[in-house]
Protein backbone atom coordinates (compact mmCIF):
# COMPACT_ATOMS: atom_id res chain seq x y z
CA UNK A 1 0.00 0.00 0.00
CA UNK A 2 2.65 2.25 0.82
CA UNK A 3 4.52 1.71 -2.21
CA UNK A 4 1.50 2.53 -4.55
CA UNK A 5 0.58 5.66 -2.24
CA UNK A 6 4.51 7.12 -3.16
CA UNK A 7 3.80 6.06 -6.42
CA UNK A 8 0.73 7.86 -6.69
CA UNK A 9 2.94 11.12 -4.78
CA UNK A 10 5.33 11.16 -7.51
CA UNK A 11 2.54 11.60 -10.24
CA UNK A 12 0.33 13.67 -8.52
CA UNK A 13 3.76 15.78 -8.25
CA UNK A 14 5.15 15.37 -12.16
CA UNK A 15 1.05 16.24 -12.95
CA UNK A 16 0.81 19.52 -10.47
CA UNK A 17 4.41 20.59 -12.16
CA UNK A 18 3.17 20.56 -15.84
CA UNK A 19 2.63 24.52 -17.92
CA UNK A 20 0.00 25.86 -16.14
CA UNK A 21 -0.71 24.03 -13.42
CA UNK A 22 0.69 27.11 -11.53
CA UNK A 23 -0.55 30.28 -10.70
CA UNK A 24 0.82 33.57 -13.28
CA UNK A 25 4.24 32.90 -13.64
CA UNK A 26 7.06 35.70 -14.40
CA UNK A 27 5.64 38.58 -13.23
CA UNK A 28 8.03 39.07 -11.05
CA UNK A 29 10.83 37.58 -13.25
CA UNK A 30 11.82 40.59 -15.23
CA UNK A 31 15.44 41.40 -15.60
CA UNK A 32 16.91 44.24 -13.04
CA UNK A 33 17.97 47.63 -14.77
CA UNK A 34 21.52 47.10 -16.06
CA UNK A 35 21.74 43.40 -15.68
CA UNK A 36 24.78 41.97 -17.19
CA UNK A 37 25.04 38.08 -17.51
CA UNK A 38 27.05 37.07 -14.87
CA UNK A 39 29.25 34.49 -16.14
CA UNK A 40 30.19 37.32 -18.33
CA UNK A 41 32.21 39.49 -15.34
CA UNK A 42 35.54 38.40 -13.92
CA UNK A 43 35.48 41.26 -11.30
CA UNK A 44 35.44 39.59 -7.74
CA UNK A 45 34.06 42.77 -6.65
CA UNK A 46 30.79 42.53 -9.60
CA UNK A 47 27.57 42.48 -8.31
CA UNK A 48 26.00 39.15 -7.87
CA UNK A 49 22.69 38.46 -8.52
CA UNK A 50 19.84 36.59 -6.37
CA UNK A 51 16.37 35.72 -6.46
CA UNK A 52 13.66 35.01 -4.16
CA UNK A 53 9.94 33.84 -4.46
CA UNK A 54 8.99 37.22 -2.31
CA UNK A 55 9.93 40.64 -1.82
CA UNK A 56 12.85 40.53 1.39
CA UNK A 57 12.37 43.85 1.53
CA UNK A 58 8.78 44.99 2.05
CA UNK A 59 9.52 48.37 2.56
CA UNK A 60 8.22 51.32 5.16
CA UNK A 61 4.67 49.71 5.67
CA UNK A 62 6.58 46.48 6.89
CA UNK A 63 7.32 46.90 10.73
CA UNK A 64 10.85 45.21 10.11
CA UNK A 65 11.18 46.94 6.92
CA UNK A 66 13.35 43.88 5.82
CA UNK A 67 13.60 40.42 6.73
CA UNK A 68 17.01 39.29 8.91
CA UNK A 69 18.00 37.30 6.21
CA UNK A 70 19.47 40.45 4.26
CA UNK A 71 21.68 41.21 7.08
CA UNK A 72 20.89 44.59 7.34
CA UNK A 73 19.36 44.81 10.81
CA UNK A 74 20.94 43.22 13.85
CA UNK A 75 19.36 41.45 16.92
CA UNK A 76 20.33 42.31 20.40
CA UNK A 77 20.53 38.61 20.99
CA UNK A 78 21.12 35.93 18.28
CA UNK A 79 20.95 32.35 18.10
CA UNK A 80 23.94 29.28 18.04
CA UNK A 81 24.06 26.46 15.74
CA UNK A 82 21.77 24.92 18.52
CA UNK A 83 19.24 27.81 18.52
CA UNK A 84 19.97 28.82 21.72
CA UNK A 85 20.41 32.12 22.55
CA UNK A 86 23.59 34.22 21.65
CA UNK A 87 25.66 37.61 21.53
CA UNK A 88 25.25 40.05 19.00
CA UNK A 89 24.77 43.65 19.53
CA UNK A 90 24.54 42.83 23.36
CA UNK A 91 27.45 40.95 24.18
CA UNK A 92 26.72 39.47 27.23
CA UNK A 93 23.84 40.17 30.10
CA UNK A 94 23.08 38.47 33.40
CA UNK A 95 19.66 37.91 35.46
CA UNK A 96 18.86 38.46 38.81
CA UNK A 97 18.42 35.60 41.44
CA UNK A 98 14.23 36.21 41.38
CA UNK A 99 14.21 36.53 37.42
CA UNK A 100 12.68 39.81 36.99
CA UNK A 101 15.53 41.86 36.01
CA UNK A 102 17.62 41.30 32.82
CA UNK A 103 20.74 43.87 32.39
CA UNK A 104 22.27 43.56 28.85
CA UNK A 105 26.07 44.62 28.31
CA UNK A 106 25.56 46.30 24.24
CA UNK A 107 28.46 46.14 22.15
CA UNK A 108 30.89 49.23 21.93
CA UNK A 109 32.46 50.51 18.72
CA UNK A 110 28.96 50.07 16.95
CA UNK A 111 28.47 52.57 13.55
CA UNK A 112 24.44 52.56 12.25
CA UNK A 113 24.57 52.80 8.32
CA UNK A 114 23.81 56.55 8.58
CA UNK A 115 27.04 57.02 10.59
CA UNK A 116 25.26 57.50 14.02
CA UNK A 117 26.57 55.00 17.09
CA UNK A 118 24.68 52.27 18.61
CA UNK A 119 24.18 52.69 22.33
CA UNK A 120 21.75 52.71 25.07
CA UNK A 121 19.68 55.70 23.79
CA UNK A 122 18.94 53.49 20.69
CA UNK A 123 17.73 50.60 22.18
CA UNK A 124 15.36 52.68 24.00
CA UNK A 125 14.37 54.65 21.22
CA UNK A 126 13.76 50.95 20.01
CA UNK A 127 11.75 49.97 22.50
CA UNK A 128 10.09 53.31 22.75
CA UNK A 129 8.84 52.66 19.04
CA UNK A 130 7.68 49.01 20.04
CA UNK A 131 5.68 50.61 22.41
CA UNK A 132 3.59 52.26 19.94
CA UNK A 133 1.59 49.43 19.02
CA UNK A 134 1.79 46.30 17.13
CA UNK A 135 3.11 46.31 13.73
CA UNK A 136 2.30 43.80 11.04
CA UNK A 137 4.95 42.56 8.96
CA UNK A 138 5.48 40.09 6.04
CA UNK A 139 7.73 38.25 8.54
CA UNK A 140 6.22 38.22 12.09
CA UNK A 141 4.19 40.79 13.93
CA UNK A 142 6.51 43.73 15.58
CA UNK A 143 5.22 43.33 18.96
CA UNK A 144 5.73 44.11 22.09
CA UNK A 145 3.79 42.02 24.25
CA UNK A 146 4.42 38.83 22.38
CA UNK A 147 8.53 39.30 22.53
CA UNK A 148 8.11 41.24 25.75
CA UNK A 149 5.55 39.57 28.32
CA UNK A 150 4.96 41.18 31.74
CA UNK A 151 7.42 43.79 30.91
CA UNK A 152 7.31 46.68 33.43
CA UNK A 153 10.26 49.05 32.95
CA UNK A 154 13.52 49.46 30.01
CA UNK A 155 15.80 51.96 31.26
CA UNK A 156 19.19 52.92 30.48
CA UNK A 157 22.18 52.52 33.11
CA UNK A 158 24.97 53.77 31.41
CA UNK A 159 25.85 54.41 27.81
CA UNK A 160 26.05 50.77 27.07
CA UNK A 161 24.07 49.10 29.60
CA UNK A 162 20.10 48.32 29.32
CA UNK A 163 17.96 46.72 32.08
CA UNK A 164 14.26 45.32 31.64
CA UNK A 165 12.36 44.75 34.74
CA UNK A 166 9.46 42.16 34.30
CA UNK A 167 6.42 41.67 37.00
CA UNK A 168 7.21 38.22 36.84
CA UNK A 169 10.02 35.85 36.86
CA UNK A 170 11.85 35.52 33.38
CA UNK A 171 14.22 32.76 33.01
CA UNK A 172 13.44 32.33 29.00
CA UNK A 173 13.36 36.31 28.42
CA UNK A 174 16.95 35.78 25.87
CA UNK A 175 14.43 33.20 24.04
CA UNK A 176 12.06 36.16 23.23
CA UNK A 177 14.31 37.87 22.37
CA UNK A 178 16.25 36.04 19.65
CA UNK A 179 16.26 37.70 16.01
CA UNK A 180 12.75 39.34 15.34
CA UNK A 181 12.73 39.60 19.10
CA UNK A 182 15.13 42.67 19.72
CA UNK A 183 15.62 44.23 15.94
CA UNK A 184 17.34 47.30 16.54
CA UNK A 185 17.71 50.63 13.84
CA UNK A 186 18.94 53.67 13.84
CA UNK A 187 16.08 56.16 15.89
CA UNK A 188 16.93 57.67 12.44
CA UNK A 189 15.01 55.69 9.79
CA UNK A 190 11.85 56.01 11.48
CA UNK A 191 9.10 58.86 12.27
CA UNK A 192 7.67 60.23 15.27
CA UNK A 193 4.37 57.46 14.79
CA UNK A 194 7.55 54.52 14.49
CA UNK A 195 7.15 54.60 10.84
CA UNK A 196 9.96 54.26 9.13
CA UNK A 197 10.73 57.41 7.15
CA UNK A 198 12.98 55.48 4.03
CA UNK A 199 14.76 52.86 3.84
CA UNK A 200 15.64 51.33 7.28
CA UNK A 201 18.95 51.54 8.39
CA UNK A 202 20.73 49.04 10.65
CA UNK A 203 23.80 47.40 11.96
CA UNK A 204 24.61 44.95 9.69
CA UNK A 205 27.39 44.24 7.46
CA UNK A 206 25.19 45.36 4.41
CA UNK A 207 23.08 48.30 3.63
CA UNK A 208 20.16 48.71 1.29
CA UNK A 209 21.07 51.02 -1.66
CA UNK A 210 18.13 50.56 -3.57
CA UNK A 211 14.77 49.31 -2.80
CA UNK A 212 12.29 48.85 -5.75
CA UNK A 213 9.00 46.96 -4.49
CA UNK A 214 8.70 43.71 -5.78
CA UNK A 215 11.37 43.89 -8.15
CA UNK A 216 14.87 43.60 -6.14
CA UNK A 217 16.30 44.80 -3.36
CA UNK A 218 20.27 46.09 -3.77
CA UNK A 219 22.40 45.41 -0.72
CA UNK A 220 25.78 47.22 -0.71
CA UNK A 221 28.42 46.17 2.14
CA UNK A 222 29.43 48.39 4.90
CA UNK A 223 32.64 48.84 5.40
CA UNK A 224 32.42 50.54 8.65
CA UNK A 225 30.86 47.13 9.91
CA UNK A 226 32.35 45.87 13.34
CA UNK A 227 32.89 42.53 12.73
CA UNK A 228 33.85 40.49 9.86
CA UNK A 229 32.84 42.13 6.83
CA UNK A 230 30.65 41.08 3.94
CA UNK A 231 32.78 38.67 1.21
CA UNK A 232 30.51 40.59 -1.48
CA UNK A 233 30.59 44.25 -2.70
CA UNK A 234 27.21 44.06 -4.25
CA UNK A 235 24.25 41.97 -4.25
CA UNK A 236 20.83 42.46 -6.23
CA UNK A 237 17.99 39.97 -5.12
CA UNK A 238 15.43 39.91 -7.44
CA UNK A 239 11.71 39.09 -6.69
CA UNK A 240 10.69 36.14 -9.07
CA UNK A 241 7.43 34.63 -7.63
CA UNK A 242 7.42 31.68 -9.81
CA UNK A 243 9.15 28.28 -9.20
CA UNK A 244 9.78 27.43 -12.92
CA UNK A 245 11.05 31.03 -13.69
CA UNK A 246 13.37 31.04 -10.94
CA UNK A 247 14.73 27.71 -12.29
CA UNK A 248 15.24 29.04 -16.10
CA UNK A 249 17.27 32.29 -14.89
CA UNK A 250 19.24 30.07 -12.57
CA UNK A 251 20.27 27.31 -15.39
CA UNK A 252 20.46 30.73 -17.36
CA UNK A 253 23.04 32.23 -15.51
CA UNK A 254 20.74 35.56 -14.92
CA UNK A 255 20.54 35.03 -11.28
CA UNK A 256 23.40 32.72 -9.19
CA UNK A 257 21.39 31.29 -6.78
CA UNK A 258 18.11 30.93 -4.90
CA UNK A 259 17.17 32.01 -1.85
CA UNK A 260 14.52 32.08 0.95
CA UNK A 261 11.78 30.12 2.14
CA UNK A 262 10.57 27.80 -0.87
CA UNK A 263 13.59 28.50 -2.75
CA UNK A 264 13.75 25.65 -5.09
CA UNK A 265 11.22 22.91 -5.20
CA UNK A 266 12.69 19.49 -4.63
CA UNK A 267 11.67 18.10 -7.83
CA UNK A 268 13.51 20.89 -9.28
CA UNK A 269 16.95 20.47 -7.21
CA UNK A 270 16.69 16.92 -8.37
CA UNK A 271 17.16 18.25 -11.53
CA UNK A 272 20.42 19.73 -10.71
CA UNK A 273 21.80 16.46 -9.38
CA UNK A 274 25.19 15.63 -11.46
CA UNK A 275 25.46 18.84 -13.31
CA UNK A 276 28.65 20.29 -12.14
CA UNK A 277 27.67 23.76 -12.82
CA UNK A 278 24.91 23.82 -9.94
CA UNK A 279 25.11 22.88 -6.64
CA UNK A 280 21.97 21.79 -3.82
CA UNK A 281 22.24 22.46 -0.33
CA UNK A 282 19.79 21.67 2.68
CA UNK A 283 19.41 22.17 6.78
CA UNK A 284 16.72 22.06 8.98
CA UNK A 285 14.85 24.51 8.84
CA UNK A 286 12.46 26.54 11.48
CA UNK A 287 9.35 25.93 9.22
CA UNK A 288 6.72 23.74 10.21
CA UNK A 289 4.02 22.24 7.90
CA UNK A 290 0.97 21.34 9.25
CA UNK A 291 -3.47 21.31 8.79
CA UNK A 292 -5.37 23.34 10.45
CA UNK A 293 -9.06 21.81 10.88
CA UNK A 294 -12.06 24.22 11.76
CA UNK A 295 -12.26 23.23 15.06
CA UNK A 296 -15.46 25.75 15.34
CA UNK A 297 -18.01 23.32 13.46
CA UNK A 298 -18.44 19.84 12.45
CA UNK A 299 -16.83 17.42 12.76
CA UNK A 300 -13.45 18.65 13.97
CA UNK A 301 -14.84 20.38 16.59
CA UNK A 302 -14.54 16.45 18.20
CA UNK A 303 -11.20 15.77 19.05
CA UNK A 304 -11.73 12.23 18.24
CA UNK A 305 -11.99 13.27 14.11
CA UNK A 306 -8.56 15.52 14.65
CA UNK A 307 -7.13 12.05 15.87
CA UNK A 308 -8.44 10.08 13.16
CA UNK A 309 -7.42 12.60 10.52
CA UNK A 310 -3.98 12.35 12.28
CA UNK A 311 -4.01 8.74 12.18
CA UNK A 312 -5.32 8.57 8.46
CA UNK A 313 -2.24 10.00 7.04
CA UNK A 314 0.88 8.35 5.73
CA UNK A 315 3.23 11.29 6.03
CA UNK A 316 6.31 9.48 4.73
CA UNK A 317 4.77 9.02 1.34
CA UNK A 318 4.24 13.13 1.56
CA UNK A 319 7.70 13.31 2.30
CA UNK A 320 9.33 11.36 0.02
CA UNK A 321 6.56 11.28 -3.11
CA UNK A 322 6.35 15.14 -2.92
CA UNK A 323 9.62 16.68 -1.27
CA UNK A 324 12.23 14.06 -2.59
CA UNK A 325 13.14 13.19 1.38
CA UNK A 326 13.80 16.93 2.03
CA UNK A 327 11.26 17.20 5.56
CA UNK A 328 10.98 14.86 8.37
CA UNK A 329 7.22 13.58 9.30
CA UNK A 330 6.14 14.88 12.62
CA UNK A 331 3.03 15.24 15.50
CA UNK A 332 4.73 17.94 17.57
CA UNK A 333 3.65 21.56 17.20
CA UNK A 334 6.80 22.56 18.10
CA UNK A 335 9.53 22.85 15.28
CA UNK A 336 13.14 20.51 15.88
CA UNK A 337 15.34 23.41 15.68
CA UNK A 338 13.55 24.96 19.06
CA UNK A 339 15.08 24.69 22.07
CA UNK A 340 12.77 22.67 24.25
CA UNK A 341 11.76 20.43 21.38
CA UNK A 342 10.86 16.56 22.53
CA UNK A 343 10.49 13.83 19.99
CA UNK A 344 7.24 11.97 19.65
CA UNK A 345 6.98 8.79 17.71
CA UNK A 346 4.79 9.38 14.53
CA UNK A 347 1.49 7.14 14.97
CA UNK A 348 -0.16 6.38 11.81
CA UNK A 349 -2.79 3.73 11.77
CA UNK A 350 -5.89 3.70 9.21
CA UNK A 351 -7.60 1.18 10.88
CA UNK A 352 -7.65 2.77 13.90
CA UNK A 353 -8.50 6.30 12.30
CA UNK A 354 -11.59 4.51 10.77
CA UNK A 355 -12.69 3.31 14.03
CA UNK A 356 -12.24 6.98 15.20
CA UNK A 357 -14.51 8.64 12.09
CA UNK A 358 -17.17 6.05 12.69
CA UNK A 359 -17.98 7.10 15.95
CA UNK A 360 -18.33 10.84 15.26
CA UNK A 361 -19.52 10.09 11.14
CA UNK A 362 -22.08 6.99 11.94
CA UNK A 363 -22.61 5.09 9.11
CA UNK A 364 -22.62 8.58 6.57
CA UNK A 365 -19.50 11.12 5.39
CA UNK A 366 -19.38 14.67 5.22
CA UNK A 367 -18.00 17.00 2.53
CA UNK A 368 -15.48 19.72 3.16
CA UNK A 369 -13.46 22.64 1.82
CA UNK A 370 -9.52 22.16 1.61
CA UNK A 371 -7.90 25.35 1.17
CA UNK A 372 -3.82 25.09 -0.32
CA UNK A 373 -1.70 27.55 -1.27
CA UNK A 374 -2.39 27.59 -5.22
CA UNK A 375 1.27 29.40 -5.90
CA UNK A 376 3.07 26.17 -4.64
CA UNK A 377 3.06 23.29 -7.09
CA UNK A 378 3.91 20.53 -4.95
CA UNK A 379 0.66 21.63 -2.13
CA UNK A 380 -1.04 20.51 -5.25
CA UNK A 381 0.09 16.81 -5.28
CA UNK A 382 0.50 16.94 -1.53
CA UNK A 383 -3.11 18.19 -1.41
CA UNK A 384 -4.20 14.92 -3.49
CA UNK A 385 -2.69 12.17 -1.55
CA UNK A 386 -3.98 13.57 1.67
CA UNK A 387 -7.86 14.01 0.43
CA UNK A 388 -6.97 10.25 -0.95
CA UNK A 389 -6.24 9.16 2.50
CA UNK A 390 -8.73 11.25 4.35
CA UNK A 391 -11.74 9.34 1.73
CA UNK A 392 -11.45 6.15 3.36
CA UNK A 393 -12.38 7.27 6.63
CA UNK A 394 -15.73 8.95 5.37
CA UNK A 395 -14.12 12.46 4.53
CA UNK A 396 -14.78 13.84 1.17
CA UNK A 397 -12.20 17.25 0.35
CA UNK A 398 -13.35 19.39 -2.39
CA UNK A 399 -10.06 20.90 -2.81
CA UNK A 400 -9.61 24.92 -3.63
CA UNK A 401 -6.38 26.48 -4.28
CA UNK A 402 -6.11 30.19 -3.20
CA UNK A 403 -4.08 33.24 -2.73
CA UNK A 404 -2.62 33.04 0.71
CA UNK A 405 -4.43 36.20 1.63
CA UNK A 406 -7.80 35.49 0.55
CA UNK A 407 -7.37 32.38 2.25
CA UNK A 408 -6.45 33.75 5.71
CA UNK A 409 -9.60 35.77 5.21
CA UNK A 410 -11.83 32.48 4.80
CA UNK A 411 -10.33 30.74 7.26
CA UNK A 412 -10.69 33.80 10.36
CA UNK A 413 -14.56 33.72 8.62
CA UNK A 414 -14.78 29.95 9.36
CA UNK A 415 -15.66 29.18 5.75
CA UNK A 416 -13.44 26.43 5.28
CA UNK A 417 -12.97 22.45 7.06
CA UNK A 418 -8.92 21.86 6.28
CA UNK A 419 -6.26 24.32 5.21
CA UNK A 420 -2.50 23.66 4.66
CA UNK A 421 -0.37 26.32 6.22
CA UNK A 422 2.92 26.10 7.83
CA UNK A 423 4.74 28.39 11.06
CA UNK A 424 8.13 29.50 11.37
CA UNK A 425 10.13 30.86 14.36
CA UNK A 426 10.44 34.49 15.05
CA UNK A 427 12.36 33.51 17.73
CA UNK A 428 13.36 30.66 20.04
CA UNK A 429 10.77 30.68 22.95
CA UNK A 430 8.30 27.56 22.62
CA UNK A 431 5.98 29.41 24.33
CA UNK A 432 5.58 31.97 21.41
CA UNK A 433 3.92 29.04 19.93
CA UNK A 434 1.97 27.95 22.21
CA UNK A 435 0.71 30.96 23.11
CA UNK A 436 -0.63 31.53 19.21
CA UNK A 437 -2.32 28.24 18.53
CA UNK A 438 -3.31 26.70 21.87
CA UNK A 439 -4.39 29.42 24.22
CA UNK A 440 -7.97 30.20 23.78
CA UNK A 441 -6.76 33.79 22.94
CA UNK A 442 -4.40 32.69 21.03
CA UNK A 443 -4.21 34.92 17.34
CA UNK A 444 -3.84 31.73 15.47
CA UNK A 445 -6.89 30.22 17.43
CA UNK A 446 -9.02 32.35 16.49
CA UNK A 447 -7.88 33.73 13.03
CA UNK A 448 -7.61 29.90 12.13
CA UNK A 449 -10.90 29.67 13.55
CA UNK A 450 -9.35 26.32 15.46
CA UNK A 451 -11.84 26.53 18.23
CA UNK A 452 -8.91 24.73 20.27
CA UNK A 453 -9.35 24.73 24.13
CA UNK A 454 -7.78 22.69 27.13
CA UNK A 455 -7.04 24.03 31.20
CA UNK A 456 -4.39 22.04 31.53
CA UNK A 457 -2.64 23.94 28.27
CA UNK A 458 -4.01 26.80 30.72
CA UNK A 459 -2.93 26.09 33.39
CA UNK A 460 0.57 24.90 32.27
CA UNK A 461 1.29 28.28 30.69
CA UNK A 462 0.45 30.22 33.83
CA UNK A 463 2.67 27.88 35.54
CA UNK A 464 5.43 28.59 32.89
CA UNK A 465 5.23 32.15 33.36
CA UNK A 466 5.61 32.11 37.05
CA UNK A 467 8.09 29.58 37.59
CA UNK A 468 11.80 31.83 37.96
CA UNK A 469 13.07 27.85 37.22
CA UNK A 470 14.64 26.56 34.03
CA UNK A 471 13.15 23.11 34.56
CA UNK A 472 10.26 23.94 35.67
CA UNK A 473 9.42 25.75 33.14
CA UNK A 474 11.18 22.65 30.64
CA UNK A 475 8.43 20.38 32.49
CA UNK A 476 5.65 22.55 31.12
CA UNK A 477 6.79 23.25 27.73
CA UNK A 478 7.34 19.04 27.28
CA UNK A 479 3.81 18.25 28.38
CA UNK A 480 1.99 20.76 26.31
CA UNK A 481 3.63 19.25 23.37
CA UNK A 482 2.58 15.85 24.46
CA UNK A 483 -0.72 16.65 24.96
CA UNK A 484 -0.37 18.87 21.39
CA UNK A 485 0.31 15.48 19.82
CA UNK A 486 -2.85 14.19 21.18
CA UNK A 487 -5.35 16.85 21.01
CA UNK A 488 -4.39 18.22 17.83
CA UNK A 489 -5.10 21.89 17.65
CA UNK A 490 -3.91 21.64 14.58
CA UNK A 491 -2.32 18.39 12.72
CA UNK A 492 1.73 18.66 11.51
CA UNK A 493 2.96 16.99 8.85
CA UNK A 494 6.51 17.21 8.84
CA UNK A 495 9.22 19.45 10.07
CA UNK A 496 10.97 21.05 6.94
CA UNK A 497 14.19 21.72 5.38
CA UNK A 498 15.81 24.73 4.36
CA UNK A 499 16.66 23.99 0.55
CA UNK A 500 18.72 25.76 -1.79
CA UNK A 501 20.46 25.97 -5.04
CA UNK A 502 23.24 27.95 -6.45
CA UNK A 503 25.82 28.23 -9.32
CA UNK A 504 29.36 27.07 -8.45
CA UNK A 505 30.76 30.40 -9.55
CA UNK A 506 29.77 30.90 -5.81
CA UNK A 507 31.22 30.27 -2.68
CA UNK A 508 30.11 30.40 0.76
CA UNK A 509 26.85 29.49 -0.35
CA UNK A 510 25.37 27.02 2.59
CA UNK A 511 22.09 26.31 4.09
CA UNK A 512 21.21 27.81 7.60
CA UNK A 513 18.00 26.86 9.46
CA UNK A 514 17.11 30.45 8.26
CA UNK A 515 18.04 31.16 4.97
CA UNK A 516 21.96 31.23 4.30
CA UNK A 517 24.66 33.74 6.11
CA UNK A 518 24.57 36.56 3.07
CA UNK A 519 27.86 37.59 4.33
CA UNK A 520 29.65 34.77 3.60
CA UNK A 521 28.57 34.75 -0.30
CA UNK A 522 31.41 35.62 -2.81
CA UNK A 523 32.56 34.51 -6.18
CA UNK A 524 34.75 31.06 -5.86
CA UNK A 525 38.47 31.58 -6.45
CA UNK A 526 39.33 31.75 -9.85
CA UNK A 527 36.26 33.02 -11.79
Amino acid sequence: MKDALRKMAALLLALSLLPGATGCGGSGGKAAPEQVRTEERADPDAEIVLAGYRSLAPGEKDGYYCSKILYVWEPLVTQDDTAAPAPCLAESWEMSDDGTQWTFYLRQGVKFHDGSDFNADAVIANFDRMMLGVRSSSFYPLDMDAYYPNLEAYEKTDDYTVRLTFSKPAPTQLYNMVNFGSAVYSPGCFDENGDFSGVCVGTGPFRIEENVLDEYVLLERFDRYWGEPAKAKRIRIRVIPDADTRFAALKAGEIMGVIDLNAIPASLAAELEGNDNFAVAAAKSTMIRFLCLNGTQFPFNDVRMRQAVSLALDRSAVTEGIYNGYGTPTTNILNYVTPFYKEFPVEENMDRAKELAAQVLGDERVSVTYLYNGSEAAQKGEAELIAFRLGEIGIDCRLMPMEMTNMKERMKAGEYGIARMQQGLSNSEPASVFRRFMLTDGDHNQNYSLGYGNDEVEALMAEAENAADMDVRAECYYRIQEISTQEFPVVPLFNDMTLIAYSTKLSGYEARPYGIELPLVAWADGL
